[in-house]
C-alpha cells in the first residue's frame, strides 16, 4: 500500500488495531456532567479533567475508544472547553492507541464546517467527530476531506423519538436507509466514514450492516437506555467480528467500581462475539 492510502486508512486502522490489541469493542463515554461528579473531584481546580483522568486510568485496559460529549464541557464555558482539551491531550500523550471521539453532532454550511474542523481536529486533536447529514455531502466536505480523521454520521439514533423523522419514507424507503446508502456509496471516498446506529433498534442495526459492508458503527444506547448487548453484537459485527464501538457512559463512569464495570461490559460483548 502507498503512503497516501496508509494515511487515508489511519484512523480506521487505529480503531481496528486497538480492538485487536485490547480484545475490545467498548467505547467509554466521558459524559462528565459537573453536577454529578463525586465531591472529591468537584473541589479540584480542574474537576472534569481530574475525574476523566481517573476514569481513563481505571478503564483504559478495556477500552477501544473514549467519547466526549461536548455539551457537558461547553456548558461550563471556557473552563469546560479547556478541560475537554486537557482530557484529549492526556489521552494522546498516555494512550495514543485509543481512539478519541468528539460527540458534537455538528454540521453547517461549508465555511462554518471548516472552522469546526480546525477547532476539533487541529486545535483539540480528536480522531473523530459525530455529524448529522441533513445539509448534505457538499456542506460536510471539509470533514469528509480530512482523510487523516474519521467522520461518524448519524443514521438511526437510540432515542425513543428517533423515528419521527428518521423512518419517514423517501421513495418508499425509510430515511435512515437513504442515509446509510449515501454515506457508504458516495461519501466514503477516503474510507474514513462511520455511522451511528442505536442499540435500541437491533433490527435496523442488522439492516444497516447488510447495506454498508464492513464500515464501522458507533452504537450508543447500551446500559441506561436499555439496549441489549447480545442483539447488538449479533446484528452489528462486521465480517471480521469487529466493526463496532459499543458505547457506555453513565453505567461505567459513575459506577462504584469503573474498572470492573468496564471489564464486565467488555467481556459480555466478547462473549457474544465468540
Amino acid at each position: 500500500m502507498g503512503k497516501e492510502t496508509r494515511l487515508r486508512m489511519s484512523v480506521i486502522e487505529k480503531l481496528n488495531q486497538r480492538a485487536e490489541a485490547a480484545n475490545s469493542l467498548l467505547c467509554v463515554g466521558l459524559d462528565s456532567a459537573i453536577e454529578k461528579l463525586p465531591k472529591s473531584f468537584s473541589n479540584e481546580p480542574y474537576p472534569q479533567f481530574t475525574f476523566n483522568r481517573y476514569i481513563i486510568e481505571q478503564t483504559h485496559t478495556y477500552a477501544a475508544a473514549y467519547k466526549l460529549n461536548t455539551a457537558f464541557y461547553e456548558a461550563r464555558g471556557a473552563q469546560g472547553w479547556e478541560e475537554m482539551a486537557q482530557t484529549v491531550a492526556y489521552l494522546r500523550e498516555n494512550h495514543p492507541d485509543i481512539l478519541t471521539i468528539c460527540d458534537a453532532k455538528r454540521a453547517d454550511i461549508g465555511n462554518t464546517n471548516a472552522a469546526y474542523v480546525h477547532a476539533f481536529f487541529d486545535e483539540i486533536g480528536f480522531d473523530a467527530i459525530t455529524l448529522h447529514p441533513y445539509l448534505g455531502r457538499e456542506a460536510l466536505r471539509p470533514f469528509l476531506d480530512r482523510a487523516d480523521r474519521a467522520v461518524i454520521i448519524l443514521c438511526h439514533t437510540s432515542n425513543a423519538g428517533a423515528d419521527e423523522f428518521q423512518s419517514l419514507k423517501v421513495g418508499g424507503r425509510p430515511l435512515w436507509a437513504i442515509v446509510a446508502e449515501q454515506v457508504a456509496r458516495y461519501w466514503n471516498d477516503n474510507q474514513n466514514c462511520m455511522l451511528v446506529v442505536g442499540a435500541t433498534y437491533p433490527k435496523i442495526l442488522a439492516q444497516v450492516r447488510a447495506m454498508i459492508g464492513d464500515m464501522p458503527l458507533l452504537v450508543p444506547g447500551v446500559g441506561a437506555q436499555g439496549g441489549d448487548v447480545a442483539a447488538v453484537v449479533r446484528q452489528g459485527v462486521d465480517s471480521h467480528g469487529r466493526g463496532l464501538l459499543i458505547n457506555s457512559s453513565r453505567g461505567i463512569i459513575f459506577a462504584d467500581d469503573p474498572a470492573t464495570a468496564a471489564q464486565q461490559l467488555r467481556d459480555a460483548i466478547n462473549q457474544h462475539r465468540a
